[in-house]
């Protein structure tokens, strides 16, 4: 027995010792979490509003550039189809991470914009040998450039080919899965969404037409997953909710920042008291792309 125990005891200690690394490496991990309040909240907002990095960037280089970028439902270059806005939030931390979903006219991209913004964000580096690109922006692909190029109409004389969808296809492959291709125009008009007329005599649906539709009748096709919206935020932190509808107003409109609009508000309430039912907007919501002109250039 005495053996057992001179054998045991190395092992016992090893353990208690690897257990308080662990417990100092987590508290660590938090002690430059501090009690947030809804001020803080709206200043990092506006900072974004503003596009001035906040303190928790990472300082980087001198040579590295850095972005804090502001949702925009209005680019000229993205057609714009979905948006929401994830909130997470315990005693310390706070993340609000808004979802925008569409194409990048004429990038050839079908995918999801996530900008972030909180105390705890993970911000997203691009590592090039001359410099970084540090922001607060993560891109998620649904369908890529070979995907379209396959997908994309390559025949016809005074026909338009340019991001219209052959009349042919039948699936189309959105990330790893391949989705039935609705070809019928009149189920996009339906919907609201306008087919393109000039040069397209055979009411062909453009590439932006395709990722509306699917926000319209599939939208959890093209939309993050909570493993995607989680990459740039700790693991741990948990979600209060997610805002499908809300009050935007134009970010082009340089007059109202986000700490003077309803919206945000009510945000740093939710966050600050997680307490979910402090969500109650007077105003209607207008997110919807169908009140944006947007992949206009």
């Amino acid at each position: 027995m005495n053996r057992l125990k001179k054998l045991l005891l190395p092992i016992l200690i090893l353990m208690l010792v690897d257990t308080m690394f662990s417990m100092i490496h987590k508290n660590q991990s938090k002690k430059n979490f501090q009690v947030f309040d809804e001020k803080e909240i709206l200043k990092q907002l506006d900072q974004a509003f503003k596009g001035t990095p906040n303190e928790h960037f990472p300082k980087g280089r001198p040579e590295d550039v850095t972005y804090n970028f502001f949702p925009d439902l209005e680019h000229g270059y993205f057609v714009t189809a979905g948006s929401r806005i994830h909130l997470y939030a315990d005693s310390t931390r706070w993340a609000i991470v808004f979802e925008k979903s569409g194409y990048e006219n004429r990038g050839f991209c079908g995918g999801i914009d996530l900008n972030y913004f909180g105390n705890c964000i993970d911000y997203p580096i691009d590592v090039f040998p001359e410099r970084n690109y540090i922001s607060n922006t993560s891109s998620i692909v649904l369908i890529d450039k070979d995907e379209f190029q396959r997908i994309q109409n390559k025949v016809g004389e005074d026909i338009d080919t340019f991001e219209l969808i052959a009349s042919h296809i039948k699936e189309i492959r959105i990330r790893d899965t391949m989705i039935t291709f609705d070809s019928n125009y009149e189920n996009y008009e339906k919907l609201g969404i306008k087919v393109r007329e000039f040069s397209n005599p055979n009411k062909l649906i453009g590439f932006g037409d395709l990722i509306r539709y699917l926000h319209e009748t599939n939208p959890l096709v093209i939309s993050a997953t909570e493993v995607e919206i989680k990459k740039h935020i700790p693991q741990d932190i948990p979600k209060l909710m997610v805002i499908d509808e809300f009050h935007f107003k134009s970010q082009y409109d340089e007059g109202v920042l986000p700490s003077e609009q309803e919206t945000y508000k009510l945000i740093a309430k939710v966050l600050v008291s997680r307490d979910t039912s402090h969500w109650k907007p007077t105003q209607p919501a207008n997110n919807s792309w169908k009140n944006w002109e947007s992949g206009g250039l």
